[in-house]
């Protein structure tokens, strides 16, 4: 506390951004937990019962399956008896839907570790500001600045600045954590629907 208050006023937008990063963190963390699912396991059971004409079972499963994934298939599944393109477009209008959710508040990360390290710097440099301004009227009134005053006032006003490095890190470290986590999710998504539109047109050829 003793640190946040010597640190100025520029700490309080600096706290504000720790907590909002650390609150966009966990809800992502528990989101991409809820959705986890494993899709190897998930299209093995789906085509099997694809490939023995029980749409109505793979659309139970999908159902019965949280996250993204299972309702994008159900989207496709429910157009079984459609030509490709009526399938694919299906899939594409779903897919579309999801990815907003998955992407959902990272944007957030990225900006808060690029205001954070600029408002602990703009946090130094008013400290600096009144460690001169004090130095000027120390002079005016023909009173001595010792090095100790000097060295306190500064070391308070880098306070900031590493407060701001402290957000920073690990916001952009949860950031670029998440992206390749989406972009994860998005291309098991796209080879899983892939897979399905496959299979729904061999069994329609069959």
């Amino acid at each position: 506390m003793e640190w946040i208050i010597r640190g100025g006023p520029m700490m309080v937008p600096i706290l504000l951004c720790s907590f909002l990063a650390f609150a966009v963190i966990v809800e992502r963390l528990m989101f991409l937990r809820t959705i986890a699912v494993n899709t190897r396991k998930f299209m093995g059971e789906i085509s099997y019962s694809l490939k023995r004409n029980r749409a109505d079972e793979a659309i139970e499963m999908c159902d019965k399956s949280r996250g993204p994934l299972p309702r994008v298939l159900k989207a496709g599944i429910l157009k079984y008896d459609r030509p490709k393109g009526d399938i694919k477009e299906a899939i594409e209008d779903a897919a579309l839907h999801e990815i907003p959710g998955i992407e959902k508040n990272i944007g957030i990360l990225a900006t808060i570790a690029q205001i954070s390290p600029l408002l602990g710097l703009l946090g130094t440099v008013l400290g600096l500001v009144e460690v001169f301004q004090k130095i000027q009227e120390n002079a005016a009134a023909s009173l001595p600045s010792t090095p100790v005053d000097l060295s306190s006032g500064i070391w308070e006003a880098l306070i900031a600045t590493v407060a701001g490095l402290v957000v920073a890190i690990p916001a952009i470290t949860a950031y670029n954590y998440f992206v390749n986590k989406v972009n994860y999710l998005i291309r098991e998504m796209e080879i899983s629907a892939t897979d399905l539109v496959n299979i729904l047109v061999e069994k329609k050829e069959e």
